[in-house]
């Protein structure tokens, strides 16, 4: 790929990921030692591009501090701050001095991914569309936004996918849902379609936009590796898969202390961790600066300190917690 620009959205509050979330935004999280956006830093670098853009509004802080200026990750960093959130393509518009000249690269900060951005470039030239999405196949269903495409190009839209019914599966048979994975190829001519200074979506309202106008927006699918940390069972699953596939099923950030007669399987434990004796933790992830009493017991929770979100309060998308003694517990279990 010829050297271009990209940005990486990183503005969203990660409501669903609260409390993790309570002290930074989503795209701040560790996953595996490394912030979530890391991950998409790096993988725009594995393709040439090395000029980025990232959009900050909630927690800016804590995306400035997990990716510095960059380098660390084999690229170079601009940040532009949205005092009021924008939304995806509204967040285009507040960086679009970046991208007046060049076609540039989108990608979501709460992914990660070995897709082939490169082959999607390639789609991108051969068919001269305005916009080029990438997108997935969704064999089992999960909770995406369909995208119908035909002959190579995006038609609209859809709902969540519905479920496999018995009959298909008796059949041997059912429609592949394709959904968008949070990466797109755009030619600045996008920014015809994208309204001034105010809060817009990509694929609410550009993007029918631009298709009813008789633009061509290509859809690649993609193969490989895909994804996305939005919820708290997601970034556990996710990160418990990322760990399998290393020959592990625990990782502890910087300063743990796990006592030796302690049982931890399945887990993650961020910094600062303290594990008392004899007491057992599976299936759940563990804040910073936790503490876990001997013998106490866990299982399939998130748990962050309860000073952390004294005072505040939950977001509406946010799963139930309850404070237990010096900490806040949340199961996944509801």
């Amino acid at each position: 790929m010829t050297a271009m620009k990209a940005m990486i959205l990183a503005a969203g509050y990660g409501e669903r990921l609260w409390p993790l979330t309570a002290d930074r935004t989503k795209p701040a999280l560790p996953v595996l030692g490394k912030p979530l956006v890391g991950y998409v830093a790096e993988y725009l670098a594995q393709f040439g591009v090395r000029d980025i853009v990232v959009n900050l509004h909630h927690w800016p802080e804590s995306v400035r501090e997990s990716l510095g200026d960059g380098s660390r990750f084999g690229v170079r960093l601009q940040y532009v701050h949205e005092p009021v959130i924008l939304g995806t393509s509204g967040a285009l518009d507040n960086a679009r001095q970046f991208f007046v000249d060049e076609t540039f690269v989108v990608v979501n900060g709460k992914i990660i991914t070995n897709i082939d951005l490169g082959a999607a470039m390639d789609t991108h030239r051969r068919t001269k569309a305005l916009a080029t999405l990438v997108l997935k196949k969704n064999p089992a269903r999960e909770r995406f936004s369909v995208v119908e495409a035909e002959n190579g190009l995006v038609q609209r839209f859809g709902n969540l996918p519905a479920p496999i019914v018995a009959r298909e599966l008796s059949n041997g048979r059912s429609d592949m849902p394709l959904m968008f994975t949070g990466i797109q190829i755009l030619e600045p001519r996008i920014f015809d379609y994208i309204p001034r200074g105010v809060f817009s979506h990509s694929t609410t309202e550009v993007y029918p936009q631009v298709i009813a106008k008789g633009e061509r927006v290509a859809a690649h699918v993609g193969d490989g590796e895909w994804y996305e940390l939005s919820t708290l069972q997601r970034y556990l699953d996710i990160s418990l898969a990322l760990l399998k596939a290393r020959g592990r099923n625990v990782d502890m950030g910087k300063d743990c202390e796990v006592d030796t007669s302690a049982d931890v399987q399945d887990a993650i434990l961020w910094n600062n961790v303290f594990i008392g004796s004899r007491a057992r933790i599976s299936g759940s992830v563990i804040g910073d600066g936790v503490q876990v009493g001997p013998g106490e017991i866990l299982e399939n929770v998130v748990v962050v300190r309860a000073a952390l979100v004294a005072g505040k309060t939950a977001p509406r998308k946010a799963l139930p917690g309850r404070v237990e003694g010096d900490n806040f517990v949340v199961p996944l279990s509801q």
